[in-house]
This record gives C-alpha cells, structure tokens and sequence, in this order.
C-alpha cells in the first residue's frame, strides 16, 4: 500500500516593487470585481446576474487580443457567438431587467477578465501557486475595501449591533462567508493555474443553469420561455467552447 504526502510548496519571496507593480493591480481588480457585483445584486436577480457573468469569456478573449496581443484560434471566436447571442436574449426577455445592474454586472465582466489574465501572468509568469497568490493578495484586498467599508457601512452596523441582542448568528455568517471566500479564491487560482484564463470563465459559465433554477426555486424570480432559451444557448456556447 502507497501512501502520498501532500507538501505544501514553500513561501515565493516577491520584492516589494513587483508587489506593487504585479499584485496590488490584481487586489485592486479584485475589489472592484466584488463591489460590482454585489451592485448589481441590489437591483437584478441572480439568475440574470449570472447569465451576464456569461459573457465574461468572450471580454477575456477581447481584452487578451487588443492588449495583450495574444491570437487565438478562429473557432474560438466561432464558439463565443452563442455565448454572447444566448445573453443578449435573455437581456431583451428578462422580466426584472434593470439597466444600472445591468451595467454594474457587465463591467463587473469586465474586471473579472482583468483579474484572471493578471492572475494568469503571476500564475505562469511568476511561478506563484494557488497559496502563495492569495497570501500576497488579501492584504492588499483587506486595506483597499477596509477603509471605504468602515465609511459608508460602519453606522450600519454599529446600529445593527444596538438593535440585535446577540450578535453570534451574524458573526457566524460572516465568518462562513470568509471561509467559502478563500476556498472559493484558492479554487480559482489553482484552475487558472492548471489550465488558462479564458478555460475558467467558461466552466464557470456552467454555473448559470444551477443559479437560475435556484434564484426560481428560493427567491421566486419570474423566468420566461425565451429567457430560459437564452440561457440554453449560452450553455450550449460553453460547451462548444470546450469541445474547441
């Protein structure tokens, strides 16, 4: 019987320049990556949400084209065609469209892009590992959305504490959410090291099916015939893309 012990790779010793320089850049996307899309959760469903989020191969592939001069294989190109048309129409047929969400969550594509091509170049450039990406990222994540978040969010909750007797059960929330977090950030660091930015957003576009039947089933959200083919085909963009 053969036992293998994981070992953990040691701590990458960046110099501060290329902190600044490499992951302050991704941190900050980070950041704005979450503050969109908790935006845009205020004013649209998540199922439109997600199906937004969709299109967030196809900005990988353009960002990656016109700035980072990168080709790619005309099929490619071929495949994001039901991805995009698949999100334009549920776009037209979503019955809780909301035009400032739906901004908020398109740019919000767009930092997710950014971010992932970023994380790619530390990812395959820098040599990182999953571990070593958010070690050096969350500090910076940490001082960019604690300052604005003690200045619009703090009355909030010093309120909330005064008006609630027990504060564990929120406590508790906040500190699963953490977790899942950074489960959730080491998971993506380790796909898009394995394989490469543009193959991560388009698994992650499977996740559109299983939001839109949950945000149907727990939230109530209306989904009409056409909103649900467009989502179908944008599955089916997904698919091609892979088999690609």
């Amino acid at each position: 019987m053969v036992i293998k012990v994981l070992k953990l790779k040691p701590l990458i010793v960046v110099d501060p320049e290329d902190r600044w320089k490499r992951i302050f850049p991704m941190s900050f996307v980070f950041c704005i990556n979450i503050v969109l899309g908790n935006v845009s959760l205020r004013y649209i469903p998540v199922s439109f949400m997600q199906t937004i989020k969709s299109f967030t191969p196809a900005t990988t592939v353009i960002l990656q084209w016109l700035v980072w001069r990168k080709y790619f294989d005309w099929r490619i190109w071929a495949s994001l065609i039901p991805i995009v048309g698949g999100i334009l129409l549920t776009s037209i047929t979503e019955l809780s469209f909301n035009m400032f969400g739906f901004c908020a969550a398109l740019f919000g594509c767009l930092a997710t892009s950014t971010k992932t091509i970023l994380a790619e170049s530390l990812l395959h450039g820098y040599k990182f590992d999953s571990i070593n990406t958010v070690y050096y990222m969350a500090p910076f994540a940490t001082l960019i959305l604690g300052v604005p978040a003690m200045l619009l969010e703090g009355n909030g909750i010093m309120e909330w504490f005064e008006t609630h007797p027990s504060p564990w059960p929120a406590l508790i929330i906040i500190f699963s959410s953490g977790v899942l977090a950074f489960c959730l950030n080491f998971s993506i660091f380790y796909v898009i090291h394995s394989t490469t930015a543009v193959t991560f957003n388009v698994a992650g576009n499977l996740k559109v099916a299983v939001a839109v039947l949950i945000s149907w089933m727990i939230f109530k959200n209306p989904i009409s015939g056409l909103n649900a083919v467009g989502c179908g085909i944008t599955l089916v963009g997904c698919t091609f893309y892979g088999y690609v």
